[in-house]
């Protein structure tokens, strides 16, 4: 069957919108370093108070537990 218009719309949004140039940005650091900058990201700097949100019971934690306030 027919499927989402024709192809002859194809590329429209992509055609219309401006060119902008490529910026040039720091290189990314590779293999060990790209490992570090990702455990960073994730364990270190996300922040202490994160952990929490990951637990299922962290709402009801919320309303009952008066030690977490």
């Amino acid at each position: 069957g027919k499927v989402h218009g024709s192809l002859a719309r194809a590329g429209k949004v992509r055609g219309q919108t401006p060119k902008v140039a490529k910026q040039e940005k720091k290189k990314k650091p590779r293999g060990r370093a790209h490992k570090r900058m990702q455990y960073t990201r994730r364990f270190v700097t996300a922040g202490k108070n994160s952990r929490f949100l990951l637990l299922p019971c962290f709402f009801a934690l919320l309303f009952f537990d008066s030690e977490l306030r």
